[in-house]
């Protein structure tokens, strides 16, 4: 790795940082005494970073994994927002990665111990920690379980990434289908804690996780600019009471909004025909799956049971997007291409047996504009549209 870190190559990095990779590749070599593709995959692991890692990015003498790695890690802000749940003396991370979340954690903890099975990796993440000054964690290689044995403390957080097996290709798992196995090793984990923090990906079903998991006492959907990231497992030894679900949004400016609810509120609610304003749920709000409770916390009806669409006569404040109703057509042709055809409308298919692309091509619907039609079902079973202006 030192090879890499020479002035006169750091310097070319820097020099090609806006340079496309596959374009440079095609070049001669500058350095024939280091391999071209290792010099190519810092460029392209360092273009990465620049948005989502500007600590790393803005720091000199940082040395970059594949860029694989760096498109699977943390971004900062979902490092910090993870960080800021937990807190203690001591916290062991068994699937330390690149260390971005290792990196904030040990702003919270007196004592960090980074795992990472790959040998590499751990030197480079060890090399970077050095360079950004954090003094307070320490970086170990092999195998997570047997160096939880070989330490015998006690953490008061385990903290765990599972990531899918190499030979299991398919994006939707279970957890047992992960590295580590953490329904496996979970009474062993609490062996050496009371308190462990598992992040997995937003794929993951959340009653499919619960029925993997002990003692799980909240699981917490964050999303990132409207996009759901990753979900968080916060499991407590011996914990049996209600689990609650957080639905968790954080904005460009990392300001952060949340909502929760336990697994067992609102089993039912009340629908109703489309009022005076129809309500989106966030992504985050969506991926809890506790639609009724959405309806009940913010005294809604729903327009059909499986809509997802809400609905008042009143404007509200809502985690979401709101929009004023200005018009219902039936979906049917002729209103459609009366009121769409031929013209801009921003579109969304809610419990509708049409694709959006098959609805643009069908009616001939332009995209973009400032006009919004919700193709939906109501609590009657009709096809219908809402035409609406956003607010």
């Amino acid at each position: 790795m030192q090879h890499l870190l020479t002035k006169e190559v750091q310097s070319f990095i820097d020099d090609h940082i806006d340079t496309v990779v596959d374009a440079l590749a095609l070049k001669k070599n500058p350095f024939p005494e280091i391999e071209w593709i290792d010099i190519l995959h810092q460029i392209q692991s360092k273009q990465k970073a620049k948005l989502k890692l500007p600590t790393w990015y803005n720091h000199d003498n940082i040395l970059y994994p594949h860029p694989v790695s760096i498109e699977q890690t943390s971004s900062e802000p979902l490092a910090q927002f993870k960080a800021s749940l937990i807190s203690g003396t001591r916290l062991i991370d068994l699937t330390g990665g690149f260390g971005v979340d290792c990196f904030y954690f040990s702003q919270q903890f007196n004592e960090v111990v980074h795992c990472e099975h790959n040998t590499t990796l751990s030197d480079l993440v060890k090399h970077n920690y050095e360079q950004l000054n954090r003094e307070n964690i320490t970086c170990l290689s092999g195998d997570s379980t047997v160096i939880l044995d070989n330490l015998s403390q006690y953490f008061d957080w385990i903290y765990i990434d599972p990531a899918r097996r190499a030979d299991n290709k398919q994006k939707v798992f279970m957890l047992q289908d992960c590295v580590p196995n953490v329904p496996e090793n979970l009474e062993h984990y609490f062996s050496f804690t009371n308190q462990i923090l598992i992040k997995t990906a937003p794929l993951l079903d959340i009653h499919a996780g619960l029925s993997e998991l002990q003692n799980v006492k909240k699981v917490i959907i964050v999303a990132f600019e409207n996009e759901v990231k990753e979900l968080l497992w916060i499991l407590e030894k011996d914990f049996s009471d209600d689990v609650i679900i957080e639905a968790v949004t954080i904005d460009k400016h990392q300001n952060i909004s949340s909502y929760a609810f336990s697994v067992t509120d609102a089993t039912f609610t009340t629908h109703s025909l489309p009022k005076s304003y129809v309500y989106e749920p966030n992504s985050a709000l969506m991926k809890t799956g506790n639609f009724n409770a959405i309806a009940d916390r913010f005294g809604l009806k729903k327009l059909h049971k499986h809509s997802h669409l809400y609905t008042s006569d009143e404007l509200i404040d809502f985690p979401g997007r709101r929009f004023k109703i200005l018009e219902i057509i039936p979906a049917a042709k002729k209103e459609i291409k009366q009121y769409l055809e031929n013209k801009k409308w921003n579109i969304t298919v809610r419990n509708f047996p049409m694709k959006v692309e098959e609805i643009r091509k069908k009616y001939k619907i332009k995209d973009g504009g400032n006009q919004f039609a919700f193709f939906t079902t109501d609590l009657n079973n009709q096809k219908i549209v809402l035409l609406c202006e956003k607010i």
